[in-house]
């Protein structure tokens, strides 16, 4: 097992396989579910006001220095490669992710600021030169001290820690990702799109539906429209 699938497995592990099956959605289906999607990431729909402002305000502010988001993309690459499914970690932007957490979520802030500190000192102490001015050999070999909690030194230890959380981030911002969805191959959560009982079952047994059952039964150009209520809290 690669380590991509690894973490696939860790992440989606305690949902279930089940999340993995495919539905019984059509083409059509899936197409008009993409759809739905897409709006979402272009207009923001389900952030309130308040979080909208939130993130924005985020977005505008930088944590990683150049050099520790370097350091970053390439820690998130070793973590998460490009492979014949998909792309990298970088590919589907998870420095990103990692920079927007960082500011998100501050008490991240100093245990990853000294885990690349640590690193660093790791690359100086060994070969005499920062992470980023080292050769792939030199980077997995110090990465191989810290990857293996169970096989590390005691002395490695924070770094273990670091990189255990790097690796968490790495894995929550890919597999949260577009890319990572699809390599994940994910069916779940989908809307379902059903007209009511076919018509010729319904002739079969003798059956329709009534004129008011038609009238407040939602309609095909409504299924994505945003609901809006009334300050009584009834549905437009």
């Amino acid at each position: 097992m690669d380590r991509r699938e690894y973490l696939k497995l860790c992440l989606v592990g305690s949902a279930g396989a089940g999340l993995l099956l495919a539905t019984g959605c059509t083409a059509e289906d899936r197409k008009k579910s993409e759809e739905i999607i897409e709006q979402d990431r272009v207009f923001g729909y389900g952030r309130t006001e308040e979080e909208k402002e939130h993130d924005a305000r985020l977005h505008k502010e930088t944590f990683f220095t150049d050099t520790e988001f370097r350091m970053v993309e390439i820690l998130a690459d070793i973590i998460i490669p490009a492979d014949e499914t998909s792309g990298s970690a970088t590919d589907a932007e998870v420095p990103d992710f990692i920079e927007f957490m960082m500011k998100d979520f501050p008490p991240f802030q100093v245990p990853t600021r000294g885990g690349l500190m640590w690193l660093n000192n790791q690359c100086i102490r060994r070969f005499n030169k920062p992470f980023l001015d080292c050769s792939e050999s030199e980077r997995m070999e110090v990465i191989d001290d810290i990857a293996w909690p169970d096989e590390a030194e005691p002395e490695m230890e924070y770094g273990v820690r670091f990189f255990d959380r790097m690796r968490n981030l790495t894995a929550t911002g890919f597999f949260t990702s577009r890319m990572g969805i699809e390599d994940l191959d994910y069916r779940g959560n989908r809307p379902g799109f059903w007209d009511g009982v076919p018509d010729d079952v319904l002739q079969k047994h003798g059956l329709s539906y009534d004129q008011k059952t038609l009238d407040e039964t939602i309609k095909e150009e409504d299924r994505y429209r945003v609901a809006e209520w009334d300050d009584e809290g009834n549905i437009l």
